[in-house]
This record gives C-alpha cells, structure tokens and sequence, in this order.
C-alpha cells in the first residue's frame, strides 16, 4: 500500500522526496492544490472517502501518516 501512495504523490509531485520529509504541509511543500490532486487520486485509487473533517496538516505531513489515514478508511 505505502508503494502506492508514493506513486501517487510523485505523479501530484514528482519533485519532492516523500520519504524523506516530514513537515510536507507545515513547511508548505504541498500547496492547496496539489492536497486536492492527492486526496482526490487517493480517493478513486483506495475507494475512500477522505472528508473535510480529515483534511489536517498532521495527516498529510508525511509519507507515513498519508498511509495510516488511507489505512483507516478502508
């Protein structure tokens, strides 16, 4: 599963290290824009459904926290 998470956010941004940063929001890395293209991705890929509610810095500062999230919705 965390493969293919990192395959979609190197598709959002194939630029950025995923593995190895951990403040991707605190330190603005993904913008407001590139979350939208994650979440929808991580939606269609997993068949979740990431709402509002879930949308906080700490489920998406890391590689790591995006997989227990998914995990968590399935």
């Amino acid at each position: 599963m965390k493969e293919k998470v990192l395959k979609i956010l190197k598709e959002v941004r194939p630029d950025v290290d995923f593995e190895k940063e951990k403040r991707l929001i605190d330190d603005g890395i993904l913008d407001s824009f590139d979350i939208i293209s994650i979440v929808s991705d991580l939606n269609e890929d997993f068949d979740i459904d990431i709402s509002a509610d879930e949308l906080e810095p700490e489920n998406f500062n890391t590689l790591d926290a995006i997989v227990v999230l998914v995990q968590s919705l399935q």
